[in-house]
């Protein structure tokens, strides 16, 4: 079930737990005696959302719920991921709730918890072959809709013209997904011969270094001819731009998809470097997981299903995974002001800095 906006409130600001906390043992004493929801957030690298956006949105959602949040980020390294697991495990965490780095490493810490009688929340993305027992995340499919939407829309009448795919990584479900909404829009137009799909590239583990790399790779070995870049995300549509700016090509001239409205995608999209982002509002996806984790840390296993109306089918395992579906908009230079700033997703003062200052007043988005 698309659940669009249908999560709102205040909630009081906690600081979550310092990553190098492992002490080891049942985190509940006197200070925290209500019960205990570990999350693992994947990096602050691949994309700046996780800990712009994710970590306290999930830390004030899950104090407001009436849970005790402990989380911690896996530094895009799964070693990383499982120790941290393994830790929470081990201190006996009510709920554990995991941005999966790849479905081998999520599925393997989901069985362990599985093993312990802990119950499993995906957050943002599926551990394919996995045992998590709720999935919160956004309609992917939709997004990639979205991206090649926003290429064609930036296109405009340009027949035959040459595209590059930056996707993301290979082991992310959600990567997968995006794909696919975006090759329902852009698969007909690249059989009938309407735009010319140069190359497609999965980007092992969202690294913005190995974007920049095939990036340059494929335009080399087409004569440095591009028309459009279909970017995953807007950290790999910075990538893109960054090769094509020491070309000469940036500044509009060749149109790059995002998604994530992270704060330089968007002041990419105020330069006219970026065509086009999708917002997520990682403020209701943060409330669904609070919500849901809250009920079952609470024992309330009836009162979870109620809230995840959706299913997702985990292609690896043959199972359909109890989910919560939200919406997601598409983001230009003219709605930037409408869809993100006026949802306080992103401050006006952090955004509108430096060069972007007079496009933001031009744009009506005012600095407090």
């Amino acid at each position: 079930m698309l659940i669009r906006r249908a999560l709102s409130g205040l909630f009081v600001v906690l600081v979550a737990a310092a990553c190098g906390d492992h002490s080891g043992g049942d985190v509940r004493t006197t200070a925290t005696p209500r019960p205990v929801v570990g999350v693992i957030l994947p990096d602050d690298e691949t994309s700046s959302r996780w800990t712009e956006q994710d970590s306290p949105k999930l830390a004030q959602a899950l104090r407001f719920a009436g849970v005790e949040p402990l989380i911690q980020d896996a530094d895009n390294d799964e070693a990383t991921f499982t120790r941290i697991a393994d830790d929470m495990i081990g201190r006996q965490v009510d709920v554990l709730m995991t941005t999966p780095l790849s479905p081998a490493g999520g599925a393997a810490v989901e069985a362990k918890a599985e093993a312990a009688g802990i119950p499993v929340i995906n957050y943002d993305r599926l551990s394919l072959g996995g045992h998590a027992d709720y999935l919160v995340t956004f309609d992917n499919v939709d997004v990639g809709e979205l991206q090649a939407e926003g290429l064609l829309n930036c296109l405009g009448d340009a027949p035959g013209a040459r595209i590059i795919e930056l996707q993301g990584s290979p082991t992310d479900n959600n990567a997968t997904l995006f794909r696919d909404g975006q090759r329902r829009r852009l698969g007909p137009l690249y059989d009938n011969g309407t735009l010319t799909l140069v190359e497609s590239h999965a980007v092992a583990g969202w690294a913005v270094e190995e974007a920049k790399a095939a990036f340059t790779r494929i335009l080399d070995a087409h004569g440095g001819r591009v028309d459009g870049v279909v970017a995953a995300n807007d950290g790999l549509a910075g990538a893109a731009i960054e090769v094509l700016r020491d070309r000469g090509l940036a500044g509009g001239r060749v149109p790059v998809t995002g998604q994530d409205a992270t704060l330089d995608g968007l002041r990419a999209i105020l330069r006219g470097d970026q065509c086009m982002t999708v917002f997520k509002p990682i403020r209701d996806e943060a409330e669904a997981a609070a919500r849901l984790a809250a009920a079952l840390a609470k024992g309330d296993v009836s009162g979870a299903d109620d809230l995840a109306t959706g299913n997702t089918h985990d292609v690896a395992s043959d199972r359909d995974v109890k989910s919560v579906l939200l919406g997601a908009d598409l983001v230009t230079r003219d709605t930037v002001r409408r869809l993100v700033t006026s949802e306080n997703a992103v401050k006006a003062e952090d955004l509108c800095t430096d060069d972007i200052a007079p496009v933001c007043a031009e744009l009506g988005i005012l600095v407090n």
